[in-house]
């Protein structure tokens, strides 16, 4: 649900920087989402579903390094996930789990001044980052779905909407690369010393 919401803010998100606007979001957990735009620059927002959530998982992958930065943004994630509430398909096992999330993150800020928080950080970044990859594959490849963002951009830009999907893969691909990179390259710090600055940030 929560990388399905990834999706669906990468076309909204889009669509109100291009002048559009988001008439509705929705979320499945079995069928997906859909979010219904008007306006906005379609070249944009069509790629965005699948390349936003590849770029919100390689932040959240460069977050995933180091304690207190995977402390801020768990706070959003948190949000995001209570947000899946909002825009969701609202049956009790949705609910029961987007909770149990949303308990489980908070709890890992208590364990160990709140070091499992960036291994669960990280490992939602690298699920984002691999999912919208095998979302393009199970659209374009192994389930051959007959509308999806890749078939429209190809019926409205030239190609096929394979070719348009392995293309965005290969991004989604980099992004998370980029984002391992970044994230040795600027938190190099040992556990030790992660450990001894998140107890002076927002401490538990």
């Amino acid at each position: 649900m929560l990388v399905i919401a990834f999706h669906e803010f990468g076309h909204a998100f889009t669509a109100i920087l291009t002048g559009g606007k988001v008439k509705s979001i929705s979320l499945d957990p079995n069928e997906g989402g859909v979010t219904h735009l008007s306006g906005g620059i379609s070249a944009i927002t069509l790629p965005a579903g699948y390349l936003g959530s590849s770029l919100i998982g390689a932040v959240l992958i460069v977050c995933g390094f180091n304690i207190n930065a995977s402390k801020i943004v768990s706070i959003g994630l948190g949000a995001c996930f209570l947000l899946t509430l909002w825009w969701g398909k609202r049956d009790w096992l949705t609910v029961l789990t987007v909770l149990l999330a949303v308990a489980f993150l908070v709890g890992c800020w208590f364990i160990n001044h709140a070091e499992a928080l960036r291994f669960v950080v990280l490992f939602i970044g690298v699920m984002s980052s691999l999912y919208s990859i095998w979302d393009i594959g199970d659209d374009l490849i192994f389930r051959k779905v007959n509308s999806s963002d890749a078939s429209v951009f190809a019926e409205r830009y030239g190609g096929s909407s394979r070719c348009w999907g392995v293309i965005w893969s290969v991004i989604s691909v980099c992004f998370m690369a980029v984002g391992i990179v970044v994230g040795l390259a600027a938190f190099s710090q040992s556990f030790e010393q992660q450990r001894e600055d998140a107890k002076h940030f927002l401490p538990t």
